[in-house]
């Protein structure tokens, strides 16, 4: 089982505007589609980025709500960051990976290491400056639900990927990846193959997910261009779908803890 590409293609979906709580996300996107004169086939994928996704389902917190504790306000001096960010940073987390200053790296609830959380304070529709946005609840689930009810707009509905910028060990920037999938293996398992030169594949493991995540924000971006979601087309697989939480890699496989 492998992917495949010939001439790939980004679709970016504009004129979305501002996603509100409680907004019905499949339909706000179906009609994007439409305007973009753009017809789903089978293998097109849809990638969706996490904002929305939890804007729609109402995932803002506001700070003031917030009491830090102890290990928050400890945090918080360590690295220079508000003590109530810091305490929903850990409500959201099982562990802290790294602490300095102006850096909070930590494993999110659902496996992610990543800074902050996914918490995020930027593009968020003008509300007030102690509100916040967390990330998901459960992003695969939100992307398996946003592709079910998209099937009711089309005969062939995209599959789905939501995604989330991350930062990169030993890298410098950010890069999009894959939190939540549906419709499609996130990690394609290439193991037992064998190269050109007829040797046998021993590890390799293509993050299909992570990649069409990429590619997506080539047209996303990450600051005021205003363009939530991508199709990419041109990718094809065969093979069972996998989630997005199958590229999280298990704890006691991580030589750098």
């Amino acid at each position: 089982m492998k992917p495949r590409a010939g001439t790939v293609e980004l679709h970016p979906l504009a004129g979305i505007g501002e996603v509100q709580p409680g907004d019905d996300l499949a339909e706000i996107l179906a009609a994007a589609m439409s305007m973009a004169g753009i017809v789903p086939r089978a293998q097109d994928i849809l990638v969706v980025t996490s904002k929305i996704v939890s804007k729609a389902e109402g995932r803002f917190f506001d700070l003031a709500d917030v009491s830090p504790g102890q290990e928050a306000l400890r945090l918080a001096e360590l690295t220079l960051k508000d003590p109530r960010m810091v305490e929903l940073v850990l409500a959201e987390s099982v562990a802290v990976v790294r602490a300095a200053p102006g850096v909070l790296i930590t494993r999110h609830r659902c496996g992610y290491v990543m800074a902050n959380a996914g918490i995020d304070r930027s593009n968020l529709g003008g509300v007030g400056d102690d509100q916040v946005l967390l990330l998901p609840e459960n992003a695969d689930a939100s992307a398996a639900r946003l592709r079910r009810d998209l099937a009711g707009q089309f005969p062939e509905p995209p599959a789905v990927v939501i995604s989330d910028s991350f930062g990169r060990p030993w890298r410098i920037g950010v890069v999009n990846v894959a939190i939540g999938a549906s419709g499609l293996p996130a990690v394609i398992d290439m193991r037992g193959q064998r190269d050109r030169d007829d040797r046998v594949l021993q590890v390799t493991q293509v993050a299909l997910g992570d990649i069409a995540a990429t590619a997506a924000g080539l047209v996303t971006g990450e600051g005021d261009e205003g363009v939530p979601a991508a199709l990419v087309r041109g990718v094809s697989w065969s093979g069972d779908e996998a989630p997005a939480s199958a590229l999280v890699r298990p704890v006691e496989q991580d030589l750098f803890r």
